[in-house]
């Protein structure tokens, strides 16, 4: 006999936290009927099982325990798993400066570990990470990098 949509919600959520609107993507997709859905989220929520700050903040502390990830691209990947809006921007809003320059050091020193050494690609990289122009450009500052950077700062 397949589980309950609460039975396999309730699994779900043992493996890891999730986001209300991620857990019902993943209900739907099988195969639960919506209002059964719908009931079952209101009844996590009811009892504790979802609450969408503190699993923005475990996402994003884990994230940041990994490394190499700034805050446009943790904001990013918070909406693309359904996470609230006001979880989004509670969970950014504590994020300091700092800790993006931090993180940023690590990414580049990842990426140097490549044997990269091109400060216009490494600013390229973190850019893709998400890290801000700032962050970008005060790590290449500290790297001695920063002249070799006009070129790109342009478009920073």
């Amino acid at each position: 006999m397949p589980p309950t949509c609460y039975d396999k919600a309730v699994q779900l959520l043992g493996a890891r936290p999730h986001f209300r609107r991620e857990l019902e993507g993943k209900l739907a997709r099988r195969g639960y009927p919506p209002e059964e859905i719908a009931a079952t989220l209101d009844r996590l929520d009811r009892q504790g099982y979802l609450n969408e700050a503190e699993t923005a903040r475990s996402f994003v502390a884990g994230r940041q325990a990994r490394g190499g990830e700034g805050r446009s691209r943790l904001k990013a990947e918070l909406v693309k798993r359904g996470a609230a809006g006001e979880a989004i921007e509670s969970v950014l809003a504590d994020l300091t400066p700092e800790d993006d320059l931090a993180a940023a050091r690590e990414a580049a020193a990842r990426w140097a570990r490549g044997g990269k050494s091109d400060p216009q690609a490494l600013a390229r990289h973190l850019q893709r990470k998400g890290f801000s122009p700032r962050a970008i450009v005060a790590l290449l500052n500290e790297r001695g990098d920063g002249e070799d950077l006009l070129d790109f700062n342009e478009d920073l």
